[in-house]
């Protein structure tokens, strides 16, 4: 007996380099897939379109988690190894920022769909288009029966008497004043880009400066309108649908000369779960899912089709239907990457005369 012993533990010592190796060349251990999203209404439908056929699909569970957009989070995993995040929805900024910083995995398209059966701009290298979102104006259609039709009319005070809600920061803004002034759309981020251009914007925001009421957070604008504090307001078009749906409320959106922009689905870099991820991503891309999610929620689908299974009620009120688009200017990230800095502190610096 004690021969027999001694000749296995023998064996087992000289395999024992041989299994470290093994082991060793195994891939990690994938954990539940972990989506990060902006939470309330809008998690709740990426939820019942997505993450639930998901989960039934491959039988792997899902596991949410909400954050505010603080790239710091992403990049303590990168410098630590210790990711915990597999799939994140991002902004425009972020994605293209966060794949310059070797934060995000590179998209393999051909694991998640045809990029020719996407809108323009939703397929980036470090990101899958989501959704795409508005800035409009709005106003009170209880109390103005004959409104502006777009951002020139915006400025008429003499017609439409009363304060203007605007965002309370140099992007979208300075864009906007120089819609307002005539500049075609897709002229405004050459001429911005220049000084003069950049004077002509803040010359077109003097001419009302002292009627603009100033807003930082989403909720604002609806409130404001609600309680006649403005006469119109620039907004985000998905708040002015929800307070019309929930509070029975008349608020008119305008949509000519819309600003837009996209959130994306980026993938943790280093994470274990890359391939599970991108499975994902590619549900999330089909147009049948796409319509399920924009039934719900009034932004609009980056997947070509979808919109011919959204409910016709919804699509009025949806930025890539009805033409929306047509006249709508796409926010130009790396013009804001470059030149932010130096545009926000000239705002904020006007903004304090």
């Amino acid at each position: 007996m004690t021969a027999n012993k001694t000749t296995i533990k023998f064996r087992f010592l000289t395999m024992l380099p041989a299994l470290v190796l093994a082991l060793a060349a195994l891939p990690a251990q994938a954990r539940d897939l972990t989506i990060v999203g902006w939470g309330g209404t809008t998690q709740a439908a990426h939820k019942q379109a997505y993450f639930d056929l998901f989960q039934k699909e491959t039988g792997k569970k899902i596991i949410e988690d909400e954050w505010n957009g603080e790239m710091a989070k992403i990049r303590a995993m990168a410098e630590t190894g210790k990711v915990t995040w597999d799939v994140v929805q991002v902004e425009a900024p972020e994605v293209l920022q966060g794949c310059e910083e070797g934060l995000f995995e590179e998209l393999d398209w051909s694991k998640i769909t045809d990029k020719a059966k996407m809108i323009d701009g939703a397929t980036a290298q470090c990101g899958a288009g989501v959704f795409v979102w508005s800035t409009i104006f709005a106003y009170d259609g209880d109390k103005i029966k004959h409104g502006p039709k777009n951002w020139a009319q915006f400025w008429d005070v003499k017609k439409w008497p009363g304060k203007r809600g605007m965002r309370r920061g140099a992007k979208m803004t300075l864009e906007i004043a120089l819609q307002a002034d005539g500049v075609p759309t897709n002229k405004v981020y050459q001429l911005l880009a220049t000084p003069a251009g950049v004077d002509r914007a803040f010359a077109k925001l003097d001419k009302i400066k002292s009627k603009i009421v100033w807003w930082k957070s989403g909720a604002e604008p609806q409130q404001r309108l609600a309680a006649g504090d403005v006469t119109m307001s620039m907004a985000y078009n998905a708040w002015i649908y929800k307070v019309n749906k929930k509070d029975k409320r008349n608020f008119k959106i305008v949509w000519d000369g819309n600003n837009y922009s996209m959130d994306f689905w980026a993938i943790v870099k280093g994470t274990p779960n890359k391939d599970l991820a991108h499975k994902f991503i590619s549900l999330s891309m089909r147009p049948d899912r796409q319509a399920i999610f924009f039934n719900k929620i009034s932004y609009g689908w980056t997947a070509k089709g979808a919109g011919k299974m959204v409910n016709k009620a919804m699509l009025p009120h949806l930025p890539t239907a009805g033409g929306h688009l047509n006249t709508a200017l796409q926010t130009n990230v790396e013009f804001w990457l470059d030149h932010g800095e130096e545009l926000e502190k000239r705002f904020q610096a006007w903004l304090a005369k």
